[in-house]
Formats: structure tokens, C-alpha cells, sequence
């Protein structure tokens, strides 16, 4: 193939821990390894971004400073606290704020690009699509032949957000689905997620991995107590691990589950039931965490709905080699979790075809769709 031109459009990036920087980070060095001209805009950090530009010959330009700021809610009254708890929530509710900062910042930043033979942009957060289709409208000239919003998830169909979303925010959904020539989603399933009159535009593009810098794991040994974690974070309306916490705390055999918390930590009320059998840790580097979590005897999948989901935690659990117990939040089966603590893994998760997860072929796929 002929060598491209590449523009990438993310708040999330290398060193961030979460899918969607994973996602950028591997989609910008996949582009570059096989040749073509990958320019990236995101928050650059000159001391970490600027060895990274010349290790794989590609340009990071920066975002900006954010438009807004967080409300902060360090105080000392309890009075102010509720307010500013609940101003924080109204206004992100209300405005997606501050995150709706970064449409203004995309919008201003991608002025004046164009010749671009491809042009990505991924969320979360979904400014970022939105501050890309404004600037593809406002343009004098195209800014590329092709342009591919990527998501994890919708924004207006998304089912982890127990309050829904404001009406007003359809027009912003549909306004990246209009500019859009195609919609890149992980799972084809969550197409019905979005709005139907941009489904003939979703095409399925997975998370994509260089699977040789994630299989050096740690060679298993058997725990002396069964021993297994969860990785990731913990919603109300989904993935809540409540159910099966109040299942662990009626057992009288030994074992040792292990957090990997992001976010909100809904197991916390558990620590003092369970003592040592509960283990928070803080999330670490991704590399790391696999190593770590290839040391236990199986791990932990909650609330998993294939079309709702794409969790990115299945495939690290993929990497690990470990058995995978895998269960819907609010209907464990509790003769699995037997099985699975007495060292039975007949009915582990079964994965699917992973090597459509490879980056190589992730990349071959968005470089096919240029007009």
C-alpha cells in the first residue's frame, strides 16, 4: 500500500491507563511501523511525548491547556461539599462539563489542516468527535478524503449511565454521524446502540494489540489458597459486584480476591466482612498488571452483556492465559464460583477468534476504508 497521510484526534493517549489511550497509542505505532505519515494531536507532554515522536517517527502536536477546570471538591464543610457534589454532577449532566471543553479545542486546533488522506478521532470523551465534525464544517478546504469517529461506546445509547442523557445532546451525536464516512465501534453487536440512520455508516474495528509486547507474562504457580481478581471499574447499573461479594462473604473456605480498582470503589464496604480475604490494589501500567495478574489461579468478569460490551479487560484476560469466571452481575450462578475455587474451570469464558485483534490487522482495516 501507498504510503498515507494520517491524522489522529484523542485526549487519550501514552502514558494514560485506559482503552482509549491504548487504543491511540497502538493505532499510532502500528501506522508508523509501516511507513506512513502519522500526525497525532492530543495533550502532549514534551519530556514523555518528545522521545516518543522520534522513536517512531511520528508528530504529536498539542491540544492545549483545558478550556475548563473540574470543580474541585477539597473542603472541610460538609454543607459546601454537597454543593459542590452536586453542582459537579449538574453541570457535567447538563453540559458534559468541563470534558465539553475539548470540542472548542479540537474545533480551534484542527483550523488550517487539511491533505490528510485519513483522519481519526476517538472517544471517549465524545467532544472530541464533536470538535471534529464542527472543524470538517467549517473547513475551506477538506481537511481529509476519509473520516472515521472511533468508539468504545455511544454517547446517547450508552447503558451504564443510569440517568440518561439530555435531549439536546442528539443534535452533537448526530452532527459527527453526518460528517462521518464511516463509524468505527469494537463490537457490531453495540450497533444498535446508535442511531439507526448512521447504521449502514458502523463498521466493526476491534481493540488492536501488538501481541508480542503483552505475552510476557509471569509462568504460573499455584496459589496455597485460591486466589483470583478483577480488573477495572465498578458501576451501580453495571458490572456492580455486590451480588457476588455478599456470595464470597457467606463462605467458610479460605481465599483471596484481589482488586484492581479504577474509579469508585463499590467493594469497599466489603473490606471490613471479609478482612484479608479482600486485597485493594492501586491500577498500574498495563504491562505490569498482566504479569501481575497472570500469577492467579482464574480471574473475574462481571456483568459481561456481549451486546452491550466490549470490555477491554477481557482481552488482558486473554493475555494472561488464566481461566476467566464470567457472570452477570445481577444473576451470579453461585455452583460456578464453587466450581472455580475448588480448581474446576470446565465452564471458563470462552474467547472468541483473537487474532482479529492483532494491530497489524486492526490498522489494515481503517487503511481500507480511505476513499
Amino acid at each position: 500500500m501507498t504510503k498515507k497521510k494520517i491524522l489522529i484526534v484523542s485526549s487519550a493517549f501514552y502514558p494514560q491507563n485506559s482503552p482509549r489511550a491504548f487504543r491511540t497509542t497502538e493505532l499510532v505505532k502500528e501506522f508508523a511501523r509501516q511507513g506512513h505519515s502519522v500526525t497525532l494531536i492530543t495533550a502532549k507532554d514534551n519530556t514523555v511525548h518528545e522521545p516518543f515522536e522520534k522513536e517512531f517517527g511520528i508528530t504529536i502536536k498539542d491540544l492545549g491547556k483545558p478550556k475548563f477546570n473540574e470543580i474541585s471538591l477539597n473542603t472541610n464543610n460538609k454543607i459546601v461539599s454537597i454543593f459542590k457534589r452536586l453542582l459537579r454532577r449538574s453541570l457535567l449532566w447538563l453540559f458534559e462539563y468541563p470534558d465539553v471543553g475539548l470540542m472548542f479545542q479540537v474545533k480551534d486546533k484542527l483550523k488550517g489542516e487539511s491533505g490528510y488522506d485519513l483522519l481519526i478521532s476517538v472517544a471517549v470523551p465524545h467532544p472530541i468527535h464533536w470538535g471534529t465534525a464542527w472543524a470538517i464544517r467549517k473547513a475551506k478546504t477538506p481537511i481529509a478524503k476519509t473520516y472515521i469517529p472511533d468508539s468504545g461506546d455511544p454517547y446517547m445509547g450508552v447503558f451504564y449511565d443510569r440517568y440518561g442523557k439530555p435531549f439536546w445532546f442528539k443534535y452533537l451525536e448526530k452532527s459527527w454521524g453526518k460528517q462521518a464516512t464511516y463509524l468505527a465501534i469494537t463490537n457490531i453487536n453495540m450497533k444498535q446502540n446508535y442511531y439507526s440512520e448512521f447504521h449502514d455508516k458502523i463498521v466493526e474495528i476491534t481493540q488492536g494489540f501488538k501481541f508480542e509486547d503483552y505475552m510476557n507474562t509471569e509462568p504460573f504457580v499455584n496459589n496455597k489458597v485460591p486466589t483470583f481478581a478483577f480488573a477495572g471499574t465498578f458501576y451501580k447499573s453495571v458490572r456492580n459486584p455486590t451480588n457476588f461479594l455478599n456470595y464470597l462473604c457467606t463462605l467458610k473456605s479460605d481465599f483471596k480476591f484481589v482488586i484492581y480498582k479504577m474509579g469508585p470503589n463499590l467493594a469497599l464496604p466489603y473490606k471490613e466482612k471479609l478482612g484479608d480475604k479482600l486485597e485493594f490494589r492501586e491500577f498500574i501500567p498495563r504491562t505490569q498488571l498482566l504479569k501481575e495478574l497472570s500469577k492467579m489461579d482464574f480471574l473475574v468478569n462481571i456483568g459481561y452483556n456481549p451486546v452491550l460490551q466490549s470490555p477491554s479487560k477481557l482481552i488482558d484476560y486473554y493475555f494472561t492465559g488464566r481461566p476467566v469466571l464470567s457472570f452477570p452481575d445481577n444473576n451470579i450462578d453461585e455452583k460456578l464460583i464453587d466450581e472455580f475455587l475448588a480448581g474446576d474451570y470446565t465452564r471458563t469464558f470462552e474467547f472468541e477468534d483473537m487474532e482479529k485483534l492483532r494491530i497489524e490487522r486492526v490498522a489494515k482495516q481503517f487503511l481500507d476504508l480511505i476513499k
